[in-house]
């Protein structure tokens, strides 16, 4: 995160570990020792995996939803030792990250889990969540991130639209859509979307919309 803010030439970051060490090898769940919420003002060395928010817009507050594992994992077909194989992989524990902006906007990024209706009910704790967030004004609240959901009805709901349409998974053959912007008052109409384009860092399409 500090890496990606400097090329930006951006102040404010926050990195918010879902694991210790890597999902892929060995890894633990974070603790109460461990530091939730590691930003430009409190820089840990700590090597883990989990997501970020790089920001050139002054922060008023940073806030964390813990998300646990699934109970079970899923059979994944994963390149090993030349070779496509299927898998047995578990799930590992996710989070969500807010962030109030001093322009008054809450933005919210997360990576769901990969296992069926469980990241659902993952995202459904999160639009709870937001209630208890400290912004009134609905118009500037925004889901974002990874979701793991491939039916867009499932992750708009009744209340939330989606802003961009565009199947992002995988890069080299994209099939779905599982990475979204969600908004409330927001629509698509509303906003530029700029075409993705291969970045060679992810096997998903990156998403950008520009907000007037």
């Amino acid at each position: 995160m500090a890496e990606i803010a400097a090329m930006m030439g951006a102040d404010h970051w926050a990195f918010a570990p879902s694991v210790i060490g890597s999902p892929d090898e060995n890894w633990r769940g974070t603790t109460d020792t461990d530091t939730r919420i590691i930003t430009n003002k409190n820089s840990a060395g700590l090597s883990g995996y989990g997501i970020g928010v790089v920001s050139k817009i002054p922060i008023r507050s940073w806030h964390r939803l813990e998300l646990p594992a699934a109970p079970i994992g899923v059979l994944m077909t994963l390149p090993r030792d030349g070779k496509l194989k299927r898998i047995y992989v578990r799930d590992h524990p996710r989070s969500a990250l807010a962030v109030e902006l001093e322009n008054g906007w809450l933005i919210i990024n997360t990576h769901l889990s990969f296992v069926p209706v469980f990241n659902f009910l993952q995202l459904q704790k999160i639009k709870r969540w937001v209630k208890r967030l400290p912004v009134t004004d609905k118009t500037k609240i925004i889901i974002m991130g990874d979701l793991n959901l491939p039916i867009s009805a499932f992750v708009r709901g009744l209340h939330w639209n989606s802003l961009v349409k565009e199947r992002t998974f995988p890069t080299w053959s994209p099939r779905v859509q599982i990475d979204y912007f969600l908004s409330q008052k927001i629509s698509p109409e509303d906003v530029v979307h700029v075409p993705s384009m291969l970045t060679g860092v992810s096997d998903h399409l990156p998403l950008t919309v520009e907000l007037d």
